[in-house]
């Protein structure tokens, strides 16, 4: 059976992502309300109450917005590493012990034919990780709010089918933009986000023959634009030789529409 997923929903409004093997079903993160999570899986035609796993990469709110609700409606086991369940304690309400699960930075996991190894990121979280998802030899890499990428990340991460990366923010309207000045440098530093002229390099770095499809996520509503980031990373990317279009093609997520389902 394939490895499978769909990015759920990609922004600063909200962040969810799904993915499935023959026999395991699981989330990553639940950035949005438990209702809205709902109707997410409803429009990708899944059952929320069959999934094995709820796995948090960090404790901001776009990212666990539903988590609690979400996990004590269906009944669902949570994965966080313990700085991130400490950080997250009070915002998603009592959550049953027999739900909270352990999944430290670094760690590889196997949920039967799914294995998930976590990686740490530099971003203004307690302890925020993301994933590499193995599964009959094809690779999913998630990897969003990574600050900037470091070498270690790009060794993790490289050579994957498969990349939801981030491509935050467009320098020129960040730096004209309505935020103030230390919300910029935020988002600007080593604890912020990725900016679509970093991704584009990273990118370059990390894929190779075997990658086929990009999906360029969390996206900025304010400071940032689908058209603007595509054509940033596929401009860098041509440059460097890939042939965008044939072999390797990129793709839009949203904050609010899931992705098709997509085999990796």
């Amino acid at each position: 059976m394939a490895l499978r997923f769909s990015v759920l929903a990609s922004g600063s409004t909200g962040n969810a992502m799904y993915v499935e093997t023959g026999s395991k079903r699981v989330l990553i993160d639940a950035g949005l309300s438990g209702k809205k999570m709902d109707e997410l899986f409803h429009r990708i035609d899944r059952d929320p109450k069959k999934l094995d796993a709820v796995l948090v990469t960090h404790e901001h709110s776009d990212h666990i917005k539903g988590v609690g609700i979400f996990a004590r409606k269906h009944r669902l086991p949570i994965y966080a590493n313990e700085k991130t369940w400490k950080a997250m304690d009070t915002s998603i309400g009592q959550i049953p012990l027999e739900q909270k699960f352990a999944f430290e930075r670094g760690e590889v996991k196997s949920f039967a034919d799914l294995e998930i190894e976590s990686f740490g990121v530099s971003h203004d979280a307690a302890s925020p990780m993301f994933f590499v998802f193995r599964h009959e030899g094809r690779k999913l890499v998630l990897a969003t709010d990574m600050g900037y990428v470091s070498e270690r990340i790009k060794a993790t991460i490289e050579g994957a089918d498969m990349y939801v990366f981030e491509s935050n923010h467009d320098l020129n309207m960040l730096r004209v933009g309505r935020y103030p000045w230390n919300v910029k440098r935020r988002i600007l530093s080593d604890l912020g986000h990725v900016s679509n002229e970093d991704s584009a390099l990273a990118l370059n770095d990390v894929i190779s023959d075997n990658t086929s499809r990009i999906y360029l996520a969390h996206l900025s509503l304010d400071n940032n634009m689908k058209d603007l980031a595509r054509l940033t990373v596929e401009q860098t990317l041509k440059q460097e030789g890939h042939r965008i279009g044939e072999s390797l093609a990129l793709y839009d997520t949203d904050p609010l529409t899931p992705t098709p389902l997509a085999v990796v």
